[in-house]
């Protein structure tokens, strides 16, 4: 019954933030296309719900084709390509404000987790059975792993803490994780990997 309860909040939350920022929205754009050459929308292939393919929203942080060159997928602080408006946008997780539309057509949810590219760290078909359990929930703009760590955590802590998420979903949950987040943005942490963590990233793709 929650899963029906929760598109409800989706859609009456995502209506309100859909009539209140449109004006943050077209600042940002602006900005965005003074700052550098490029679209103002960031669009890629993700992996949602029962493994379907969708494609999410954020706003232009890098500069253009960037996963082609340099670190690929993954940033780390000081990256070249990110640029100096997207470096904001990144800190204070406003890139992420697009994805409201991804919410408003079904494909994702506030919370949940993240939804990952369709070939990193693995095709939807390679994921480990443990692993795969996360797509049986809508992806989320932020999620469990995301108050846990956000992009400083490797790819098995991230299974882990989504594991659980889908296990214990419950509005208490789901709250929590909202509330939490707003700290995180606040501290703006967490907007960059952890090199740390690009060895045992890139062994998982090999598998």
């Amino acid at each position: 019954m929650y899963q029906y309860v929760k598109r409800a909040l989706d859609i009456i939350f995502c209506a309100i933030a859909l009539t209140l920022l449109p004006p943050v929205m077209i600042i940002i754009s602006i900005l965005i296309k003074v700052d550098s050459k490029g679209a103002i929308f960031f669009k890629q292939q993700r992996i949602g719900k029962d493994g379907k393919h969708f494609d999410i929203y954020k706003f232009r942080t890098m500069v253009e084709d960037a996963e082609k060159v340099g670190t690929g997928l993954n940033s780390y602080k000081n990256d070249t390509r990110v640029t100096k408006v997207g470096e904001f946008l990144r800190t204070s997780s406003l890139d992420e404000l697009p994805q409201l539309f991804n919410i408003l057509k079904g494909e994702m949810s506030f919370i949940g987790p993240r939804p990952p590219v369709t070939y990193h760290p693995y095709k939807y078909s390679n994921y480990p059975l443990d692993a795969k359990i996360r797509f049986n929930v809508k992806p989320g703009v932020t999620g469990y792993a995301q108050i846990n760590g956000r992009n400083s955590l490797s790819w098995e802590d991230k299974f882990k803490y989504d594991l659980y998420y889908v296990d214990n979903i419950s509005f208490l949950l789901d709250l929590k994780i909202f509330i939490l987040t707003v700290f995180k943005v606040i501290k703006m942490e967490g907007s960059y990997d952890l090199k740390h963590n690009k060895e045992q990233s890139t062994s998982l793709v090999g598998k």
